[in-house]
């Protein structure tokens, strides 16, 4: 479904389907670093490899938010629009849970069910998905959780 452009019914009957499974996104070291600069989090856990070998996660991580963050780009692979429209942005998320770390070097991507679509006084469409990160030769998924988008339409 992923890049597919539907009419608002067709979206709106997706509602309780699994919609799409992202692409594979690598998350080497680098990026690892990069968000650790931004963000202001040089936990060693994510930026130095000698320290976080001595933790039961024998490598560095991914912080939480970074896979977090990931999730647009995911959707940007996995989720079909809507046509006609005009913007969308985040509103926020119900749930999140970090079940399993993202070890550097790992790949990610994400499974997008849409579980609910309304349209709100405003006239913009709310679409809550539910959206499980899966790790590449993991059985334990990164996280899990519940995106609440906006969409303007028409």
């Amino acid at each position: 479904m992923a890049g597919k452009s539907l009419t608002l019914d067709e979206y709106r009957a997706l509602a309780g389907s699994e919609v799409g499974v992202s692409d594979w996104i690598d998350v080497p070291q680098s990026k690892i670093d990069a968000f650790a600069e931004v963000t202001g989090d040089h936990q060693f856990i994510h930026v130095n490899p000698e320290l976080a070998a001595q933790t039961p996660f024998g490598t560095t991580i991914a912080h939480g938010y970074l896979t977090l963050s990931l999730l647009s780009v995911m959707a940007y692979s996995a989720m079909p629009g809507i046509k006609g429209t005009r913007m969308g942005v985040n509103y926020g998320l119900n749930k999140v849970r970090f079940m399993a770390p993202v070890k550097s070097g790992k790949r990610v991507r994400g499974r997008f069910t849409i579980t609910d679509v309304s349209q709100r006084p405003d006239g913009a469409w709310q679409t809550t998905t539910a959206i499980t990160v899966e790790i590449d030769g993991e059985t334990k998924p990164a996280l899990a959780a519940e995106w609440i988008t906006l969409q303007y339409v028409g």
